[in-house]
Parts: C-alpha cells; sequence; structure tokens
C-alpha cells in the first residue's frame, strides 16, 4: 500500500494558533517549576525570603504578565469574557504580595489552555487518521510504461493503475479490470462493491485483489476524501453557537464573583479575601468544558460516519420542531426495483426480458439495475449487444442475438410503432419504461422505490421521543408517488410535484414559524438544505448537497439520523452539566473563600480540582454510549 500522510489540502490549525498553544504549555511548565522550586526553598532550606519567591517573580513576570497584557487588550476592546477573572485575580496576588496564589492562578489559566488543546487533540484523533489515509503518490499510465508522481500533479483524464490493496488517490472511473473495493470510510460499514469498467471509484476506497485501471474525473484537492477531509477540519476549527454560550454564562458569572469579592473585602476589611474569592472564581469550567464538549461530540459523530460540518448544528438539532423530508434516498432507497411486467400479445415473458436485460447491462440509467437484477432473479442467460447507442431524448437501442431492441419511453416507442397505445396498460404510480423488439411494441415494466423498512417506526417515534411536532414530505416526484410513500411510513403532510424553488419556499415558510430539521440528498435539494434550521444531507450523491448541509450523513440510513438527534441532545446536556456544574461548585467556594475559610492557595487547588471535575465529565461525550438510538 502506498504510503499515507495528511494531504496537502487538509487545513492545519494556523501559525497564531500554534503559537498560542505552546505559549500556553511553555507557561504551564514554568510555573509548575517555580511553585515546586519554592516549596523546596521554603520547607527545605533556611534561605532568605528574597531568594524563596525568586521562582515565583519569575513566573508571574515571565508566564503572568503576557497572559494579563492578553486579557487587558481584550478588555479594552470591551471583549468582557470570563477569563478576566483570573486577570484580576494575577494583579490582585502580585499587590498583596500573595505570589503563591498569583502563581497557582497562571498555572490554572495557561494550564486549562495547555489541557483543552491536549483534549481537542485527543478528541480529534478520529480526523487525523482519516488525514493519513491519504495516499502520497500514484501510479500513472504512459506509453506502455508505469510512473509514480505526486498526488497533486494528477490531472483530470490520466489514467492510473490501483495496486491491489492500495488506497484509491482521486475519484474517477474504471476503464480496465474487475474487482471489489472497500468503500467503508464513507459507510462505517465493511461493505465490498463491485467494480467493473465504467464503475465510479471514490478516493479514499482500499481496492481489493485485483488491480484496477481508472481515469482521472477530478484533481486530488477535489475528489470526495480531500473533500471530507476539508470539511471535518474547518468543522473542528469552526467557533460554534455553544461556545458563545459559555461567553454569555460568563457575563453573568464574572460581575456575580467581582460582586461577592468586593462584599467579601468590605466585610470583613480583609483584601486576602477579595483575592481569595477570585481565585475559586477562575472559570476555567466555561473555558475548556464546552469546547471540549463539542470537539468530542464531532470526534463521536465522525466515528458513526456522520460528518459536523457546522458545530452549532449540534445545539440547535433538538431544538427543531419540524421534520422535513425529502423522499429518494431518504425515505426510501434510491433504487427503483421492477414490480410490474406488462407483456404485449404475441411475445414471451421471459424472452423478452432476457433481451431487454442484455441491452441494458450498456446503460447507466437508475432503471437498468433493476431490470437487471429481475432477470438475474429468474436465471435468465444474457447475451452480448451490439450497436449500442443512448442519445438524449431517443432512449437506449441495440442489437441483442439479431433482434432490434428499443427501450424507452411511451411516446418514443409511438414513433416506432404506431399501434403501441392500444397495448399499453393504464398508467400507474411508480416509474416505468417501454421495450420495442424489431420495431413492434413488447412490454411495459413498472418500477417502485420501496421505502425503508425502518422508515415507519423512525417517524413515528419522532414525536414521543424528540419532541417534532409536525414531519412533511417533500418530493419533486409525482403526487401519486409520493402519497404512495407517504402511506407506507405514516406522514400525513405530503407535497409532491415540488420543484427545487418550491421547496425552498416551503422551507422558508416552515422555518419562520419553527426551527426545522430538512433532510435530502440530491442536488435540487441545496437550496432548502441552506434555508432550514439544520440541514442533514445523505452525502454519498453530490458534492453540491453536502456544501449545503449542516450534517452530512455518510452511510444513507435512518439509523444514523437517529444517532445525529441523540449525539446533539447529549452534548448539550453534558456542555451544560459541565459549565453549570463548574461554576455551582465555584459559588460554593466562593462563599467559603468570603467566610475566610479558603485562603487563597487553598483556594487555587480547589479551584483546580473543580476544573478537573468539569472537564473529565465534558471528556465523557467523546464516549460512546451503549445505544445511540431508541426506535
Amino acid at each position: 500500500m502506498a504510503a499515507s500522510t495528511p494531504a496537502k489540502s487538509v487545513e492545519r490549525p494556523s501559525l497564531l494558533e500554534l503559537i498560542r498553544q505552546r505559549r500556553d504549555a511553555l507557561i504551564a511548565i514554568l510555573a509548575t517549576v517555580a511553585i515546586a522550586l519554592h516549596l523546596v526553598l521554603r520547607f527545605g532550606t533556611s534561605g532568605p525570603l528574597w531568594l524563596v519567591q525568586a521562582p515565583l517573580w519569575i513566573a508571574l513576570a515571565v508566564g503572568g504578565l503576557p497572559l494579563v497584557v492578553e486579557l487587558a487588550v481584550k478588555a479594552w476592546h470591551r471583549e468582557f469574557g470570563s477569563d478576566l477573572l483570573a486577570g484580576i485575580s494575577i494583579v490582585t496576588a502580585v499587590l498583596l504580595e500573595e505570589y503563591l496564589a498569583g502563581t497557582l492562578v497562571v498555572l490554572m489559566l495557561s494550564g486549562g489552555g495547555a489541557l483543552e488543546s491536549y483534549a481537542v487533540r485527543s478528541a480529534s484523533s478520529v480526523l487525523d487518521a482519516l488525514a493519513r489515509r491519504m495516499p502520497q503518490v500514484a501510479h500513472r499510465k504512459a506509453d506502455g510504461s508505469l510512473v509514480d508522481i505526486a498526488l497533486d500533479d494528477v490531472a483530470v483524464g490520466d489514467r492510473l493503475i490501483v495496486l491491489p490493496h492500495e488506497t484509491c488517490p482521486v475519484d474517477g472511473t474504471v476503464v480496465e479490470g474487475h474487482g471489489v473495493m472497500d468503500e467503508s470510510y464513507l459507510t462505517g460499514e465493511p461493505y465490498l462493491m463491485s467494480k467493473t469498467p465504467g464503475s465510479a471509484v471514490l478516493s479514499g476506497a482500499i481496492n481489493g485483489d485485483s488491480a484496477l485501471t481508472i481515469e482521472a474525473a477530478k484533481l486530488a484537492v477535489d475528489s470526495r476524501y480531500a473533500r471530507i477531509m476539508q470539511v471535518m477540519r474547518a468543522s473542528e476549527q469552526h467557533r460554534p453557537r455553544m461556545r458563545r454560550l459559555g461567553d454569555q454564562l460568563g457575563a453573568f458569572y464574572t460581575p456575580l464573583a467581582v460582586a461577592i469579592a468586593i462584599a467579601a473585602w468590605l466585610v470583613s476589611g480583609e483584601a486576602t479575601r477579595f483575592l481569595a474569592v477570585l481565585v475559586v472564581a477562575t472559570p476555567c469550567p466555561l473555558l475548556i468544558a464546552i469546547p471540549v464538549a463539542i470537539i468530542g461530540s464531532i470526534s463521536l459523530a465522525a466515528r458513526r460516519g456522520i460528518i459536523i460540518k457546522d458545530p452549532a448544528v449540534l445545539e440547535q438539532v433538538e431544538q427543531c420542531r419540524v421534520v422535513i423530508l425529502d423522499k429518494t434516498g431518504t425515505l426510501t432507497y434510491g433504487e427503483p426495483h421492477l414490480v410490474a411486467q406488462h407483456v404485449a400479445g404475441g411475445f414471451d415473458r421471459a424472452d423478452v426480458l432476457r433481451l431487454v436485460a442484455s441491452l441494458e447491462r450498456y446503460s447507466k440509467h437508475p432503471l437498468a439495475s433493476a431490470i437487471m437484477k429481475a432477470a438475474e432473479a429468474e436465471r435468465l442467460a444474457l447475451e452480448n449487444a451490439a450497436s449500442v447507442s443512448e442519445r438524449p431524448g431517443e432512449g437506449l437501442r441495440g442489437v441483442v442475438a439479431g433482434r432490434e431492441v428499443r427501450v424507452a419511453n411511451r411516446k418514443q416507442i409511438v414513433a416506432v410503432d404506431p399501434e403501441a397505445p392500444a397495448k399499453f396498460p393504464p398508467v400507474s404510480g411508480g416509474l416505468e419504461c417501454c421495450a420495442a423488439i424489431d420495431g413492434r411494441y413488447a412490454a411495459t415494466y413498472v418500477f417502485r422505490d420501496e421505502a425503508r423498512p425502518e422508515g415507519f417506526s423512525f417517524v413515528e417515534h419522532l414525536r414521543p421521543r424528540h419532541m417534532i411536532e409536525r414531519v412533511m414530505l417533500v418530493s419533486g416526484d409525482r403526487e401519486s408517488e409520493v402519497e404512495y410513500l407517504a402511506r407506507q411510513v405514516g406522514i400525513t403532510e405530503v407535497y409532491g410535484g415540488q420543484s427545487p424553488e418550491q421547496k425552498l419556499e416551503l422551507v422558508k415558510r416552515e422555518t419562520a414559524k419553527a426551527k426545522t430539521l430538512f433532510m435530502g440528498d440530491g442536488i435540487n435539494d441545496a437550496p432548502a438544505l441552506t434555508a432550514a434550521t439544520v440541514g442533514v444531507a445523505f452525502g454519498q450523491n453530490s458534492d453540491i448537497t453536502a456544501e449545503a448541509a449542516g450534517a452530512v450523513i455518510m452511510d444513507t440510513s435512518l439509523t444514523r439520523v437517529d444517532e445525529f438527534l441523540h449525539i446533539g441532545r447529549r452534548m448539550r446536556r453534558i456542555a451544560l452539566e459541565s459549565a453549570v456544574g463548574g461554576m455551582a461548585l465555584s459559588v460554593i467556594g466562593m462563599g467559603l473563600a468570603s467566610a475566610g475559610y479558603l485562603p487563597p492557595v487553598a483556594g487555587a487547588l480547589a479551584q483546580e480540582v473543580i476544573d478537573l471535575v468539569a472537564v473529565l465529565n465534558a471528556l465523557r461525550v467523546a464516549i460512546p454510549p451503549r445505544s445511540l438510538t431508541d426506535f
């Protein structure tokens, strides 16, 4: 297998962010060493006071000053974050000559930033593992020889060899060879997809035992796998709405803490109590726990085949009260099945099916595979076809076993056989195609895209389990088809024959009334996905759809949708538990500090314990529970 390292197209943290992360880690190390050295000098030697305090002075000057300056700049720009309390604590500690307490706050503030970076990296390990799967080279076939080229040098139209067990480097089409590919990175399940000439292949898929020659359809940076990684990395860097909730909580918490500290000082007359209260109040649960919960949820979703593009949807999905579903590919498989064969007099049903299926082998039309599967089920021996053509507006035509076969719609068949209308069956719900053999109408085939077996239970559980008030089915298909499916899955609000513009207007109208969750998988769903409060795309069919959605379900399964709903609910609950719970413990600590039971140093240690509890609770979100579904 080709060596794999993170692709160039994957976004990495900015240089400023990397510098800040390393600075926080170095300051935390400096503060830890300074505190340890201070304690050794204080209790292990009888040196002068200035020598005992010197390590703390260095830590406050080298580590604390940059942090205070950064917070002062934020305050100057009227950015009053909850970490402002830490800056006030450091300055107060220096003024009161409580250098140990001040250094402990420096350790909390810088250590909190370093811990957040570590937690984010740990929670994002799945994303990094996906990035490492990207191959760095491709094998280009040119003039009968094989040349290894850098992945970025692959051009559209290049013929590439994918060796056995290698990772497919770019999206393309098989031109030579027969085999299978493992696309489990898309589905989350170990499905092996058959690949023959004409089959589409996706970057990131693992080839089977046979070498395949493919023609590149996209550049490496535009291929499916690179786009998935760009989306996932962008979601990791995105500052979501839930993080802003921490600032909103801090807007109430900060003045409360300052008020308690001032009151403790005024009542007791001891300035150290002001410092003790602020030290205990340092709001690390807000600064660390919420982003850790968000990134952990993104990681958990990724492991379930759910790509979170906009982390804000994890908060919003729990508040959605209207679900709007597209039909094809969401509640159905997007794979029509042959359900009826109406054969004209003078023709044998099996013979017509054999001839039509032999021709359909050469077509990429969605109904072709359904006809071939029906022929395979009857064990009909298919034959080779000649003079095959499939021009727009003319249907499929060719010669099979010396007979001229044509597959088209009713209007096109009438052009071949004017007597066909008298032999046509009545128009019914579902898709259909007609066949003519040697210029005579032979058969009409009727297809239906069957509902997913879990569709009814999924729809039924939305109201009691997720507080969904309305479920709507919206589709561009014919009214009869949409209503047929709606009856199967238990939906009463049905809108068929909807154009993309009509879908968009409907979603806008409903979103103005209540928060909406829209699910779709086609390009024509992209505008509606963007207009909904939360847009969920089934991402194997259209990059455009995936770009428009806030979340992408890679495995087209309603079970994954339910898992997404539960991941969002769980993230919000655990994030609020960590933040509010940490604040509540801090308020209790502030009360003890204001009463004189917690001096500044002890208060700093108590706050460290509170921080640890809050972060550990937030990290729970990345641990998969026993079940993420309830239907």
